[in-house]
């Protein structure tokens, strides 16, 4: 069984430790779960893995967040799996700093990112993980606090729950998820 997990962010370094990038954070977690590396393909980055017989191809797209579903269009297409074994990591403002809530569906709200893999996959059935980050900023200040860095006080959480979304991708892939957001929702 095949697995496309895909962590959402943006590339480039002056990216690298900002709360948007939660997804590419969240994927080399994975990766390194596994003792596998990225290597560029085409739209992205790809760490592939095996986890208890299951294949798990970790992408992260390189099309920058705004274009993201071209990327999981992409793989999910050339790779032949099914819209169910296809999990999207990314940031949600509207959980609060280290929540994390796992999703069969749903619409992508105002991030960006989602709601570019729900146009070019003309669905919102996809299974998603959001790793909240937050409402920590002031009207009209909302883009400069997701691409904003982690403050030190935020720096062990993310540590913390990034660890426990691994735990999370695992039990989705072997478990599913309707198992995974009964034991890992809400906690």
């Amino acid at each position: 069984m095949k697995y496309l997990i895909v962590g959402l962010g943006n590339i480039g370094e002056e990216y690298r430790n900002t709360r948007h990038n939660i997804g590419f954070v969240t994927a080399d977690c994975l990766a390194a779960s596994g003792e596998v590396a990225f290597a560029p393909v085409r739209y992205g980055a790809m760490a592939q893995m095996k986890y208890r017989g299951r294949q798990l191809l970790i992408l992260k797209p390189s099309t920058y967040m705004n274009l993201s579903g071209k990327a999981v269009k992409y793989w999910m297409t050339k790779e032949n799996i099914p819209l169910e074994n296809i999990l999207v990591v990314s940031d949600d403002i509207d959980l609060n700093m280290g929540v994390l809530r796992m999703k069969a569906k749903g619409s992508g709200g105002t991030h960006n990112g989602l709601n570019n893999i729900i146009y070019e996959l003309e669905t919102t059935d996809f299974p998603r993980l959001r790793f909240g980050i937050g409402r920590n900023f002031s009207t009209g200040h909302q883009i400069d606090f997701v691409l904003g860095k982690w403050t030190p006080e935020e720096e062990p959480i993310v540590e913390e729950r990034k660890k426990i979304a691994v735990e999370m991708i695992k039990s989705f892939v072997m478990a599913g998820i309707g198992d995974t957001m009964t034991r890992y929702n809400n906690k």
